[in-house]
């Protein structure tokens, strides 16, 4: 079954060029000309990837980015003819996972696009990593075992999903709805606290300082994100061990 793309972009002969390119790489592609057009098309759609421009009419990009990150994992190209350091930053601090700048390529944006379906694939795959070594952290799920920093830990049964979860997808931006998914399946309440009430527990056991956590980070109104740490010598000889 073909990768599915939605193209967000007011200009017309600009969104038909990326269609085409797509379509001619085998893609099924649609596209919306204002922000509101594209955030509708993505909730009944559901494509796989999604090329965002940022000065849309009626919603911007940054705005866009922001809603779909709080319901879908979808990953997100953000395009635009703006340079300026600061919204790149702002457009991946939101969630975006790749950002490209007019003028370009449609073979530079093609491979952008295997890049991070690449990167997202995990999470569509149910299949788990029997063990798992990030930074200080190692996982073995065989053993139901999690070593932090060269010392066995003992988690209580979600803290241990919900870790594994993070740790198999190491740079990510995860929103709630996924997460919830994941770690307490479709049935549960995700207006729930438990998910921060989780990850203050997790904190607490592999953050060498809960009150500023560096590992498990909160991206703001969308969900967590999990940066593995240098491995000390003590994670090291928990590796070899």
């Amino acid at each position: 079954m073909s990768h599915k793309v939605l193209v967000i972009e007011d200009e017309a002969d600009i969104a038909r060029f990326i269609a085409y390119a797509f379509k001619k790489d085998g893609w099924e592609a649609r596209t919306c000309g204002d922000g509101q057009a594209g955030l509708e098309e993505t909730r009944q759609w559901r494509p796989n990837l999604i090329i965002l421009d940022l000065i849309l009419p009626k919603m911007d990009g940054f705005e866009v980015c922001r809603q779909i990150r709080r319901d879908y994992s979808i990953p997100i190209i953000m395009l635009t003819a703006r340079s300026a350091e600061i919204d790149r930053i702002v457009g991946l601090e939101l969630g975006a996972d790749d950002y490209v700048v007019k003028p370009f390529s449609t073979r530079e944006l093609l491979a952008r696009a295997r890049a991070v379906l690449r990167r997202a694939s995990p999470l569509e795959d149910s299949a788990a990593t029997a063990r798992t070594e990030s930074g200080d952290i190692i996982v073995d799920r065989q053993m139901r075992s999690v070593t932090v920093r060269g010392e066995a830990i003992e988690l209580r049964l979600k803290e241990y999903d919900l870790l594994c979860l993070l740790v198999e997808h190491p740079g990510r931006v995860l929103n709630r709805q996924i997460i919830f998914e994941k770690v307490w399946g479709d049935a549960f309440n995700s207006d729930s606290r438990t998910l921060d009430v989780h990850i203050r527990w997790l904190r607490e056991q592999i953050e060498e300082d809960p009150s500023s956590p560096k590992q498990i980070l909160t991206i703001r109104g969308i969900g967590y994100k999990y940066v593995p740490s240098e491995p000390t010598q003590e994670g090291r000889a928990g590796a070899k061990s």
